[in-house]
């Protein structure tokens, strides 16, 4: 039995686009809202990720290093 995902909730925005892009857009049929959406999530994960790294490279860099000098701590159990 799968879950129902929770109904997403719309809320207004004014934006401002290059007019030519929305022209096109328009005599394409293209569906506006959805296509902003769409560039505004990838830009969301985009942002979120970079950040993540920001936050986590003293982590990554310092499990590198170690890495670097021991080798990968389960590299005894690898099959090949």
């Amino acid at each position: 039995m799968s879950k129902a995902s929770a109904p997403v909730v719309r809320k207004a925005a004014s934006v401002s686009l290059d007019s030519a892009l929305l022209d096109e857009a328009r005599a394409l049929d293209v569906d506006v809202s959805s296509a902003c959406e769409r560039g505004l999530a990838e830009q969301v994960a985009e942002t979120r990720a970079e950040r993540w790294r920001r936050e986590n490279a003293e982590a990554i860099a310092s499990f590198n290093d170690y890495v670097e000098r021991n080798g990968l701590p389960l590299a005894r159990y690898r099959p090949f």
